[in-house]
């Protein structure tokens, strides 16, 4: 796939999840909110990547990436800053088929929204994105400051489906000259229904674009979650297996995505 084709690919998978921006009917209530991104309030999240095997590599490898992911809102919700950690571990069978590991911290990303549609039944943020080169270990980061653009949208259909998603674009500025140029970019389409009781279908897979060497990976996900609000907190809980699709390159060939959001309410 030459650069112009997968550009076109790119745009067109992106103008398919911006299409969601459009308002919904109807007002959705606490666990609707439980998943919108932009939510008005402080949140933490821990999610799991555990990939048991990938596309186009030795058999055994496998990766596992931990995210502790933690949002704040400001200026009476205007403005959402999102800082995101990753933990990661890659393991790689040596000649004689002993699988060797190497794990630490990954490099550190952050962006800022502004929310320039702010309301019950829709949220649409955009801002600027960065990532730090602080991995632990060359495997496990790009030795790049990276910098680009987030785009962020949460559409409450209704009561019962909202739907949305995450667009970002980053590429390298500085850093280690001795590593690879990177330019890529992540459409991750997100769906929830709700069925009652604060149990919840969704899915949220993140279909990534490395446009600088033409690799891709477009999975679909379909999993289940729980929303249960203990005094002034909302735990969300939920886990959801992911098959790649669409792939070019060393991939996930299947993963399941865990984890828990935590959203801490105001009063």
């Amino acid at each position: 796939m030459n650069k112009t084709t997968y550009y076109s690919l790119f745009l067109f998978l992106s103008l398919s999840v911006a299409s969601f921006a459009q308002e919904g009917k109807k007002e959705g209530g606490s666990d609707a909110q439980a998943n919108n991104p932009l939510a008005d309030m402080t949140a933490l999240n821990f999610h799991n990547y555990y990939v048991p095997k990938l596309t186009n590599a030795p058999a055994d490898s496998y990766t596992n990436t931990s995210w502790v992911r933690f949002a704040k809102p400001f200026a009476n919700g205007k403005l959402l800053l999102r800082a995101s950690a990753p933990i990661n571990t890659v393991g790689t069978p040596d000649a004689t088929g002993v699988v060797t590991t190497t794990n630490g911290l990954g490099d550190i990303n952050a962006f800022l929204s502004y929310n320039f549609v702010s309301k019950p039944t829709a949220t649409m943020g955009i801002g600027p994105l960065i990532t730090a080169p602080t991995a632990a270990h060359q495997a496990l980061g790009s030795g790049k400051w990276q910098g680009g653009l987030a785009f962020v949208a949460f559409i409450v259909k209704s009561p019962v489906f909202q739907y949305g998603g995450l667009i970002t674009w980053q590429t390298s500025f500085a850093g280690d000259d001795s590593r690879s140029n990177t330019n890529n970019a992540a459409v991750q389409p997100f769906y929830f229904w709700q069925l009652g009781g604060g149990t919840y279908m969704r899915g949220a897979p993140v279909w990534y674009f490395d446009i600088e060497n033409g690799t891709y990976n477009v999975p679909i996900s379909l999993g289940i979650g729980k929303v249960v609000k203990v005094g002034k907190t909302v735990f969300n809980l939920f886990v959801e297996p992911q098959y790649t699709m669409l792939s070019f390159g060393t991939q996930p060939q299947f993963q399941l995505f865990t984890g828990i959001n935590l959203q801490f309410l105001k009063n």
